[in-house]
Parts: structure tokens; C-alpha cells; sequence
């Protein structure tokens, strides 16, 4: 363990920008529902209906989970943001892991500190603490704001653990990932990999009574099982804390059996001499994206097949609340509730494949700095192409995610609603409405590497995090319009809706491609490196 301080004061020095942002976004963002929830459900009635109308509906469970007591504040904030603020922090603990652990090792700094005095595990080690210590910040956070908006201190603590908890859980599971491949990319597929089956874990047992042992299984649902704010249960908080030393002591078991640099899940070794796919920049970039194209291609096929399955009986969750329908009109578009879930999901889509367009984009600065740009450039390839042969994959593999998503819930709600060629439409359209918002997050990454590269990874995931957090949550929160503006999906038109104006879109798309050559333009100017 030797160094283990100095390596949690480098990481902290190098995530000083990155960490507090996510911290201040996950840790404030469910004391706003307070209020919310009692201008939206003033009185006991409307309470009621909404807790009779969506605590049990299925469809809605596989969104949310399950929902204990919607008749208060508390409850209503822990239903509402239990899944998907444990989804975002075990996403931001996961790739802090990996950042400081297999990441290092790729770029070969690992290495060279660890020729020095520093103990073998001492990188796993200050990873660990830095990823669970931000998570503990930010259920302490959320706790500390519920309390001060009035909320019961019981179910407040209860609400912030398990979140801390389930960040905990996720820091584990990373640390065990970053021991098995030799890429950090590959170490973060398999951290959302996992993450991906939890969501399906409990997307299943909390909407199938007949198999609600699974959602047991997921770390995802441990925060709403505990029930904060609907008579709490402190000993399901234990599940996380056992399940991170569980898995984490096997990521500690696992380091000293393989060599620095190397993963125990054997390479394939590669073919004696290059294809001529390998002959220019496009084909190269094609060999270090497919793998990430083909593995997201089928995860949207799922979410979109997921989600457009309960398409049928998302009409439960507005009931009789003309408020709830006009949040669901904001976010969605208002030519009937099926429609708007329609539109909405295609929005959520765009923000899902936009996560994607980024870490493509930034997949150019993982390729300077590890070195392996510099030999290319220096050879026969020119900046602009070298650069625009990845950002082809941004713009057109968004292009394909958002149509194999449209596709996938279009399918799944057409064959149910006895409609396909209608609904399919719809679905695919409401999808391929976000492309140009897509473009535009990617075109900002793009600039961003041009222009301030050292910035690059921490602006990119700012921008990912303010877009996502405008487009799932501003509404809900009543968010003034100048708020909502910020998010480029804000102005996306609502695909299936009464009308459909291309003059957003035709702007949004020059703003993206006119931000990606400038950031082309930025690359060819600067130096290498």
C-alpha cells in the first residue's frame, strides 16, 4: 500500500473539475422535487389518485421501480430518482476506477510510478477510495438537502446511504473489471455491461410480481428496497456494503495474478500482416470503433425494445392530474399520452446515443496521448483526415444507434397495439428526430479537442451531464424555459406530434457540423500532444 496517499491527492488533483460537478448535479438534483411535488399534488385527493393510479402499474415500474408511498414528498422523490441517480453514480464510480487504475496502465504512467516506491496495490487502492469517498459525498449531500427541505431525517439518511451504497457497489465492480481486460475501454464495457443487466434485473422483478426476488439482485434497486420515506428498512443498506467487499476483495485477489499491463482474459492475437482495410485513416478508425459500434447497436436494440413494450400502459401514470400531463406535454410533445411517451423516449434515446457520440470523440484523445497518433500523423495521413475518419463515427454511428432504437421500440409497440406499420413510423421517427441534437453534443466534444485538449474529457462530460440532467429532469422540476434552452433536445420537434417544423432541426445540425470543423479546423493549429 506504499504511496497509496500521494496516489488519492494526484487523482483528486487530476479529477479536481469532473468530480465536484457530478457531485453537485446527483448530490442536489432530488431536494428540487420537493416543491415541486406539492405544487404538482396540493391536496390528499390528488395524492391518492396518483399513488392508486401509478404505485402499482407495471409499466411504469420497469421506468421507475417500485413505488412504496407516493403520497408524500419523500416518497414520490425516492420513486422518481431512486434508479436513475443510483444508475448515474454507479456510472461516474465505475469510470473513476477505471481511470486511475487500467487507464494509467494503457498510457504506461502506471508503470513508471510504480518503479518508484509505490506498492503494488497501492493504485487500486487510492481508485477505490476516491471513487467510494465520492459517492459517500454525494448521499451525504442528498441527505443533507432532504433534511433541510423539511423532510423526515429517517428516511432522508435512509435515501442518501443507499445511493452512496449503491455507488460502493459499482466502485467494486470496476475495481474487479480493470483486472481483466488489457484496454480501458474494454474494463468500462464490462463495468456497463454490468450495469446494464442490473437495469433489466429490475426492470423485470419490479414490473413481474411473480419474479420480484431479481430485483434483489440488482444494486439498482437496493435504495428503493430499503423504502425511505415509506417506513424504512436500515438493514437492506447492508446488502451494498457486503456485496462491495464481496466483489472488491476479488479485484484485489485478481491484481497480483496478472503482469502490469496485461489482462487475465486472454487476446486474440492479431493476423500476422495488416488487411488493406488498415491502408488509410477511415479503416483504421473503423478497426478502434466497431467494437464499441456493435456492442451499443444491440444494447439499443434491447432499450429500444424495452421500453416500447410498455408503451401500451403508460397512460397510468398520468391519471387525473392535468399538472402530470402538462410535465409529460413539456417533455414530450401533447397530441395523446402514447404519442408523448413516444416522443419522450426518443428523446431519453438521443441522450443515451449522445453518451456514446463523446466517448467517440474522445476516443481522439486517448489515441494522442497514449502516443499512437503521432507515428500516424507523422506518416502519410493528414490531421483533417485522421481526425474526420473518427468523427465519421460519431455523426453516422449515432445515426444508426438512433434508428436500431426507433426500430426496436417501434417493433415491440406496434406487434402489442396491433398497429405496426403506424407505430413503427412513429417510434423510428420520434428517434431520428434527435440526430441533429446528437451532432451538436458531439460537435462541441470535437471543438473542445481542437481547441483546449487538455480539457477535452472533463468539458465533453460536463456537457453530457447538464444535457442529460436539462432533458430528464428539468421539467419535473419546473425549470424555467431559459433553463431547458440550454439543452440542444429542448428544441428538437416532437416526433409524433401535431407539427413538425424542419427549421429547428436545419439549425441544429449547422450548429453541429459547423462546431466539428472548427474543431478540425482548432487540430490542425495546435501541437501534437
Amino acid at each position: 500500500m506504499t504511496g497509496t496517499g500521494a496516489l488519492i491527492r494526484l487523482a483528486l488533483r487530476r479529477d479536481r473539475v469532473l468530480l465536484p460537478l457530478w457531485v453537485l448535479l446527483l448530490g442536489f438534483l432530488p431536494v428540487g422535487t420537493v416543491s415541486t411535488y406539492e405544487g404538482l399534488y396540493p391536496d390528499a385527493a390528488s395524492r391518492t389518485t396518483l399513488n392508486a393510479s401509478s404505485g402499482d402499474n407495471p409499466s411504469i415500474a420497469v421506468i421507475y421501480g417500485k413505488a412504496f408511498d407516493l403520497t408524500t414528498p419523500g416518497g414520490f422523490t425516492a420513486w422518481r430518482y431512486g434508479v436513475f441517480l443510483a444508475l448515474f453514480l454507479g456510472l461516474v464510480a465505475a469510470f473513476t476506477v477505471t481511470r486511475h487504475t487500467r487507464a494509467e496502465e494503457d498510457s504506461g504512467r502506471l508503470e513508471l510510478l510504480g518503479s518508484a516506491v509505490v506498492g503494488r496495490y497501492a493504485a487500486l487502492t487510492a481508485a477505490v477510495a476516491v471513487a467510494a469517498g465520492t459517492s459517500a459525498v454525494v448521499g451525504a449531500v442528498q441527505a443533507v438537502t432532504l433534511i433541510g427541505a423539511g423532510l423526515p431525517a429517517a428516511g432522508s439518511l435512509t435515501f442518501g446511504a443507499g445511493m452512496a451504497g449503491a455507488g460502493l457497489a459499482f466502485t467494486a465492480v470496476a475495481a474487479v473489471t480493470a483486472q481483466l481486460t488489457e484496454y480501458s475501454r474494454s474494463a468500462n464495457g464490462l463495468a456497463g455491461g454490468v450495469l446494464g443487466v442490473a437495469f433489466l434485473l429490475r426492470a423485470v422483478g419490479d414490473s413481474s410480481p411473480g419474479a420480484s426476488w431479481l430485483s434483489w439482485l440488482s444494486p439498482l434497486s437496493w435504495t428503493q428496497l430499503a423504502r425511505p420515506f415509506a417506513g424504512e428498512r436500515p438493514w437492506v443498506l447492508f446488502i451494498p456494503l457486503v456485496a462491495a467487499v464481496v466483489v472488491g476483495t476479488g479485484g484485489y485477489l485478481l491484481l497480483p495474478r496478472r503482469d502490469l499491463g496485461a489482462g487475465l482474459l486472454p487476446m486474440r492475437p492479431g493476423p500476422p500482416t495488416a488487411p488493406p482495410s488498415l491502408r488509410g485513416p477511415l479503416g483504421l478508425a473503423w478497426r478502434l470503433q466497431r467494437g464499441a459500434l456493435i456492442g451499443w447497436t444491440v444494447a439499443m436494440a434491447v432499450i429500444g425494445a424495452v421500453f416500447g413494450s410498455i408503451a401500451d400502459g403508460i397512460g397510468g401514470l398520468v391519471g387525473d392530474s392535468e399538472q402530470v400531463r402538462g410535465i409529460f406535454e413539456r417533455m414530450g410533445g401533447a397530441q395523446g399520452i402514447v404519442d408523448t411517451y413516444l416522443a419522450l423516449i426518443g428523446s431519453v434515446f438521443g441522450m443515451v446515443v449522445a453518451v456514446y457520440a463523446v466517448l467517440v470523440a474522445l476516443r481522439l484523445r486517448t489515441e494522442e496521448t497514449g502516443g499512437r497518433a503521432e507515428p500516424v500523423l507523422a506518416a502519410g495521413v493528414g490531421r483533417t483526415a485522421w481526425m474526420g475518419a473518427h468523427l465519421v463515427f460519431a455523426l453516422l454511428g449515432s445515426a444508426l444507434l438512433l434508428t436500431v432504437a426507433g426500430l426496436g421500440a417501434g417493433l415491440a409497440h406496434g406487434l402489442r397495439a396491433g398497429d405496426l406499420g403506424t407505430q413503427l413510423g412513429h417510434a423510428v421517427g420520434g428517434a431520428i428526430a434527435q440526430l441533429p441534437a446528437v451532432w451538436v453534443v458531439a460537435g462541441v466534444a470535437a471543438l473542445l479537442f481542437g481547441l483546449l485538449p487538455t480539457l477535452s474529457a472533463a468539458g465533453s462530460w460536463a456537457v453530457v451531464g447538464v444535457v442529460v440532467g436539462i432533458g430528464l429532469f428539468g421539467p419535473a422540476l419546473n425549470a424555467g424555459q431559459a433553463v431547458l434552452d440550454v439543452s440542444p433536445f429542448t428544441h428538437v420537434p416532437k416526433v409524433p406530434g401535431p407539427a413538425v417544423s424542419a427549421a429547428p432541426l436545419v439549425w441544429l445540425t449547422a450548429i453541429g457540423v459547423f462546431t466539428a470543423a472548427a474543431g478540425l479546423a482548432a487540430f490542425r493549429r495546435r501541437d501534437v500532444g
